[in-house]
């Protein structure tokens, strides 16, 4: 049987912590961003952690 690959695509969003935690980047901040104030591009630089109920999917997608 051959070897389960990583999705690609998951691998690149996300990171794991050391307690074993999913970090993820926030959304909207790719475009549009001039009708945006200052105060919340800063906020959205900062990464969050991925929900309770969508880390089981997640680390299912990273599984190598």
């Amino acid at each position: 049987m051959p070897k389960m690959k990583t999705r690609s695509g998951a691998k690149k969003r996300f990171r794991k912590t050391a307690t074993g935690k999913i970090k993820r980047a926030s959304a909207y901040r790719s475009h549009i961003l001039t009708s945006k104030t200052r105060k919340r591009k800063r906020k959205l630089r900062r990464g969050a952690l991925v929900s309770k109920q969508e880390q089981r999917a997640v680390s299912i997608l990273l599984q190598a």
